[in-house]
């Protein structure tokens, strides 16, 4: 059984099939669609943006379509950037990527002191079959937001992404530990046990 990845990155597909060890289950990336049209990420919620991508993969191909949506909430911002996260910066007018992006965050947190620098990355996942039924999950990592970035791994807000459990940032992880314990890894958890089920009945 083929399960369609909403996703161009053949890193991700890879994560993602290391994640889910889903058995009898071969994960293939848009790369293997290349007529695929892009899907315009419009949606107020990760959810929002994961079933988009999720229904337009499994319309387009015929097959059951995985996508997954996600962002960083700091609770000293009122959950910004969030759903925007990788367009924080653009949204604002202050340049585009994550250099910027990172930049950005910082500088609103320039008179938040540590204690007060809560923050987690959420992931929300939508397995979508092409007759309309749906599978979701979600998972969250909790962590704090440096004072500046720590690290040359990992991408996005990775650097200044401060995990107390290993005492350090995402960015200082090896890229193996970062993915046992990120928010895509809880969302693949909290949707494992019942996504095999789920495929067998829609497949």
């Amino acid at each position: 059984m083929r399960l369609v990845v909403a996703t161009g990155n053949p890193g991700k597909v890879r994560e993602l099939s290391s994640l889910l060890d889903l058995e009898g289950v071969e994960l293939v990336g848009l790369t293997s669609f290349p007529d695929m049209p892009a899907v315009d990420e419009t949606g107020e919620t990760y959810l929002d943006n994961a079933r988009l991508k999720a229904r337009a993969a499994a319309a387009h191909t015929g097959l059951p379509a995985l996508a997954d949506d996600s962002g960083l909430e700091v609770d000293a911002l009122a959950g910004l950037p969030g759903v925007r996260s990788a367009r924080f910066a653009e949204d604002n007018g202050v340049g585009k990527g994550d250099a910027d992006n990172t930049a950005l965050l910082l500088s609103r947190l320039t008179e938040t002191p540590d204690a007060e620098r809560s923050a987690r990355f959420r992931c929300t996942i939508v397995v979508a079959t092409p007759d309309g039924r749906e599978l979701v999950g979600e998972g969250t990592c909790e962590g704090s937001i440096a004072q500046r970035g720590h690290g040359e791994g990992g991408f996005g807000y990775d650097p200044v992404f401060y995990y107390p459990p290993e005492d350090a940032t995402f960015a200082e992880l090896p890229s193996a530990r970062k993915q046992q314990v990120s928010h895509r890894a809880a969302a693949c958890a909290d949707i494992r046990d019942t996504l095999e089920s789920f495929l067998a009945a829609n497949g």
